[in-house]
């Protein structure tokens, strides 16, 4: 049924509901069930009209004080025509968010509006389980024709395809008004509708089943057409007819040709007769052709033509759905549980919908509901199988005519006890089993103790079987006697019986978790050993040690006993107190004993002086005996301490117990004498230290020599050179000896009787063209150090190596020095022998006395003190050792200011513009012209202006001179040294006059160079190495200027200091500084203006490079 959402009054008091979502004037008194909205829109649209052609704008305000994110909102036309997907250049939905007030912002712009654009609308607004509408109307007014309209001609489908048809059914709105008892009069509906206010056309079309109100809206404000006499139909077909769901109807049209071929169609299909088919007939009366509907069903609700020829008229069949009464009403039910219940009702039509609820609430009837629904017919059941107690209520079945209401109630069977609960005695630890029967038997019960709840678990077991009830204990305990109450649910009968448990005693020494049930006690402290026992009745208790009983009166050793243990109390221990200690229990079910054995212990003996074996530069090794005595408990470890001779604290080596009787002291100071001691551990605590041992001095070798390599080989000698030891330590460095061997033996010779001390040592005397091995050693006061070997063997014989010129990077191309600085150029080589050095310049002997040259070894250096012009050139360097030859140039430039421009001139002088003219300089300062600089003065004054720098070409023309001024101009020429130091002024002057004509510039529009972003040059995907900048460009192109956005992996890249972005006439930039394989992924570059937005992706993988 509709739901009325909106209702106005008129100045008169009247009552005026929106067709799009009420219900008829007729069903307002009737109670309609409507969900309840939220309140979620804080400003409403409002309806309003416009002339075709204009403008509108709609607006919805939803506030988000208490939203955690944006709520949906939906606009719609008429019942079901969803907005979103008709925007275009008619239509704009638009929707905005205020950060400060948190209010969304929703509009709904309509351009250039037509006529069909009239109508009902509406607004929808949701988030999560709340909801909110609302309507509004849309009037679109023409100008006023003074011309007829039949109001019939309006009741058109926009299925038939006419271009003044309605968008908007409302036929189903007629479908759910009340059938009329009384034949309303024949009434001029067109008159009512023109003399009527725009607000009442609903509510009139309401009453007289008006169905196309958008149709009649539109020929409202349309000129009536003359309608043509028709040639094949002396009578057409009403415009609309109705029939009641279930009904008759005749359609009759009167020809004016009886022998013209006639075609009936329904929605633009034909209807063909059928012989087995009663739906419908075609029937003749002369001239009259009648087509007679049966048993009209809401599918026969649709629009009907007939053809005759060329010709065809139209009509419109609706079809009134009568509301479903309440026939037969539901019967109240009592009955008891685990009954069946069965309600049924009877309604006015088959296969209706109807809805069955229980307390206004509507009953679940899915696959596991406890009810379930069944009609045949007419007839309607809710079905309840199992009845239980909650089922009482009032039930209702819910019709569209009509709602039938009916009680239930559900009471309780009464309890018949078959076999009550039985007192009973059990022996401990043995089942317990407690069982009885009543009636009604599905009815569930509790178990009680004592007053307390009994919860099954896994020593409990509750069954239930029909009537039979039952409690079974595994083992019992004696927490388990008591008083035990059975109490049926629902039933303020109960059922009780005693339950008792004996128990022999015993002695649970388990419970101590003892070894061997052995009490170990420190000498000194006191012992309480406490022994739970059992027993119904409580047993006597006896303590003994041997033959000896002790006394709960004992002084320092006494026994005491209590209800659930028993105990041994020793205030001191000693020694003597070791021993076995018997405890006897008896009471009237038996007799039981047990033994407990009590070991007295003590910390141990110290060990025996440590001895230092061996020592080194900052470790030591050392090893002692153990104690004698032990103390009873076995040592688990010892402590170590060491302390500095000349000082007396001790400092702890070792946090977790040595376990052996070795130990190695670490992290000690070279050269500072150092004692230790040693503890024994066991369980009872730490003995005393043992004696010190002897003062000792760590000290250390030093390491081995570092970077041990060849620095010359003769025929006869190798001269070695090397680095002293990364540690040298506390004893220093006496100096180094160097031993060599031939290759092939291990007989090693020192060639150094003495130590030297340098980090180079020449052998001697060695036999040509041998090959042998070298090695070096440190040598301090502890000894001499590993060995630093040469990798691989020297073979002894001089080595000629050919001479190569390294050339540094800023030589490798011109080297540019201004006029008066120095030039000093070092380039180095290599080669041996030592390699002959020679220098031309431009294929000439460089002159000493313009150009200093000096060799040596490893380099040569040329030097200029104060460079000058002729300086410049190439400069040709040969290295040679032998027949082996290297070369090289080195390209000098010596540059200066550039002389002036040469022949400036005035070409030209028109308006306020002067047009100049010159050569470039004839001396350029051996360098190239990088520009020009342009100056003007007023003849007046003679003040010189620049008018503009770094210009570039040898011609200009001057503009927005002063009128009547005369000028003089001049001109700077520039290289990469500077301006030239002076200029050329133009020989005459330019006088600027005032001209008598008037030019008239054009007004040209200027081209709109406004374009979305599009990217010209995409990202490329790419491989990067790890450690190492990577970058990723593209181009874009826009006016105006985007937005650039990066993203990684669709997340913008937002104040990232690994990232840098730059943005250069539309080349865009990403830099990721030292990436790593974390680096890696998809990356996009996304521009953004005012119209419209591009995208560009590509993919980063970070490669690690690999070591071999």
């Amino acid at each position: 049924m509709p739901e009325p959402t909106k209702k106005d009054e008129t100045p008169n008091g009247e009552k005026v509901w929106s067709l799009g979502e009420g219900q008829a004037p007729e069903d307002l008194d009737k109670p309609v069930d409507t969900p309840p909205l939220s309140s979620l829109l804080i400003e409403r649209p409002q309806g309003g009209s416009i002339t075709v052609g204009g403008d509108i704008s709609f607006v919805a305000k939803v506030e988000a004080q208490d939203l955690l994110r944006k709520p949906t909102i939906k606009w719609f036309k008429g019942k079901w025509m969803d907005l979103a997907s008709k925007t275009g250049k008619h239509l704009q939905l638009k929707e905005t968010f205020d950060r400060r007030t948190k209010i969304h912002t929703f509009e709904m712009h309509i351009i250039k509006a037509k006529d069909n654009y009239a109508g009902n609308y509406r607004c929808e607004v949701t988030y999560k389980d709340k909801f909110d509408s609302c309507s509004f109307d849309l009037e679109v007014k023409e100008l006023e024709q003074s011309q007829s309209v039949d109001i019939r001609s309006a009741f058109k489908r926009s299925s038939e395809g006419h271009e003044d048809a309605g968008d908007l059914d409302f036929s189903g709105l007629l479908k759910h008004r009340e059938p009329k008892q009384d034949e309303t009069p024949e009434v001029d509906v067109w008159e009512i509708l023109k003399s009527a206010r725009p607000d009442q056309y609903e509510k009139i079309a309401f009453e007289y089943g008006i169905t196309d109100l958008r149709g009649l809206l539109k020929r409202l404000k349309k000129t009536k057409k003359e309608e043509k006499k028709s040639e094949a139909f002396a009578k057409k077909l009403d415009p609309a007819y109705q029939a009641d769901k279930g009904g008759k109807i005749r359609l009759v049209v009167d020809l004016a040709d009886p022998t013209v071929e006639l075609k009936w169609y329904k929605n633009g299909q034909e209807i063909r007769p059928t012989p087995n088919q009663r739906k419908f007939i075609f029937e003749q009366k002369g001239t009259q052709r009648i087509l007679v509907i049966n048993n009209c069903g809401l599918n026969d609700d649709a629009a009907y033509s007939v053809a005759a020829g060329e010709e065809k008229c139209t009509t419109e069949l609706f079809v009134k759905e009568l509301p479903v009464k309440i026939t037969k009403e539901i019967e109240a039910v009592k009955t008891t549980v685990n009954e069946r219940i069965e309600l049924e009702c009877e309604v006015s039509e088959e296969g209706a919908q109807v809805k069955w609820c229980k307390n206004g609430v509507e009953v679940p009837t899915g696959p596991r509901s406890r009810y379930r629904v069944k009609s045949d017919g007419l007839k309607h059941w809710l079905i309840i199988d199992d009845a239980s107690k909650e089922d009482t209520g009032t039930f209702s079945l819910m019709a569209s005519g009509g709602t039938s209401e009916a009680k239930v109630q559900v009471e309780l069977k009464p309890l018949k006890i078959i076999q009550d609960l039985q007192d009973m005695t059990v022996l401990l630890g043995q089942p317990l089993k407690m069982h009885c029967e009543i009636f009604p038997g599905n009815v569930p019960g509790r178990w009680y103790r004592n007053g307390q709840l009994i919860q099954s678990n896994d020593r409990i077991n509750i069954l239930q079987r029909a009537k039979n009830h039952r409690l079974e204990i595994v083992n019992s305990t004696i927490h388990d006697a008591g008083d035990y109450t059975f109490v049926p649910e629902g039933y303020t009968q109960s059922l009780c019986a005693k339950i008792h448990i004996v128990d022999p005693p015993r002695v649970h020494l388990e419970s101590l978790n003892f070894p061997d049930n052995t009490v170990t006690i420190v000498a000194g402290n006191k012992l309480r050993v406490e022994i739970p026992i059992s027993g119904e009745p409580a047993p006597r208790v006896v303590w003994m040690k041997g033959e000896r009983v002790i006394l709960d009166s004992g002084h320092r050793v006494r026994a005491e006993t209590f209800p659930d243990h028993t105990s041994l109390t020793i205030d001191i221990a000693e020694k003597e107190d070791t021993g076995n200690y018997k405890i006897v229990l008896q009471n009237e079910a038996g007799e039981a004993g047990a033994s407990v054995k009590v070991k007295v212990v003590d910390i141990p003996d110290p060990p025996e002086v440590p001895l230092v074996t061996e020592v080194g530069g900052d470790w030591c090794s050392m090893t002692w005996e153990p104690p004698i005595y032990d103390g009873g408990s076995p040592i688990l470890g010892y402590f170590i301490e060491r302390k500095k001779k000349q000082s007396s604290r001790w400092m702890r080596l070792n946090f977790d117990l040595n376990k052996e009787t070795t130990f190695e002291p670490k992290k000690m100071i070279e050269g500072v004498p150092y004692e230790v001691r040693v503890f024994a551990v066991n369980a009872i605590g730490v003995s005393k230290p043992s004696e010190p041992s002897k003062a000792f001095v760590p000290l250390a070798v030093t390491s081995e020599p570092t970077m041990l390599v060849v620095d010359d080989v003769t025929d006869t000698t190798v001269t070695m050179k090397w680095r002293p030891p990364d540690t040298i330590g506390a004893a220093g460095l006496d100096g180094y000896l160097v031993e060599y061997c031939i290759e092939g033996t291990d007989d090693w010779r020192v060639t150094n009787k003495e130590l030297t001390e340098k980090t180079k040592y020449t052998i001697t005397g060695l036999p040509p063209e041998a090959k042998i091995l070298v090695r070096v050693r440190a040598i301090n006061a502890a000894g001499a150090s590993t060995p630093r070997t040469l990798q691989h063997s020297i073979l002894v014989k001089e080595v000629i190596e050919p001479p190569k010129i390294r050339i540094p990077r800023h030589l490798r191309q011109t080297y540019t020095r201004k006029v008066g600085e120095a030039v000093n150029l070092v380039i180095p080589f290599m080669g041996k022998p030592r390699p002959k050095v020679s220098w031309l310049k431009e294929g000439q002997t460089v002159d000493p006395t313009q150009v200093t040259i000096r060799n040596t070894d490893c380099d040569s250096i040329i030097f200029i003190r104060k460079a000058e012009r002729k300086h410049s050139g190439k400069y040709d360097m040969k290295v040679e050792v032998e027949n082996h030859v290297d070369t090289a140039i080195v390209d000098i430039q010596i540059v200066d200011l550039p002389g002036p421009p040469q022949c400036v001139k005035i070409d030209e002088v028109w308006g306020g513009n002067v047009a100049l003219d010159w050569t470039p300089p004839k001396d350029n300062g051996n360098a190239a012209i990088t520009g020009y600089t342009i100056q003007k003065a007023d003849k007046k004054t003679m003040e010189w202006y620049t008018c503009i720098e770094h210009y570039h070409r040898t011609c200009i023309t001057i503009t927005e001179l002063v009128v009547g001024n005369e000028y003089y101009f001049r001109i700077y020429s520039e290289n990469m040294v500077g301006l030239s130091e002076c200029a050329t002024q133009t020989k005459d002057s330019a006088l600027i006059v005032k001209e008598g004509m008037q030019l008239k510039n054009p007004e040209y529009i200027d081209h709109d160079f406004k374009e979305p972003p599009k990217f010209t040059q995409p990202l490329i995907n790419t491989f990067a190495i790890a450690g190492y900048n990577a970058t990723l460009n593209c181009s874009v192109r826009a006016n105006p200027r985007p937005k650039v956005i990066w993203m990684k992996n669709k997340i913008a890249i937002i104040d990232d200091p690994r990232y840098r972005m730059f943005s250069n006439q539309g080349v865009c930039t990403l830099e990721i500084r030292k990436p790593s394989p974390y680096d890696g992924g998809m990356y996009s570059c996304k521009a953004i203006n005012d119209l419209g937005d591009a995208l560009v992706e590509c993919k980063l993988e970070v490669k690690v490079p690999t070591q071999d």
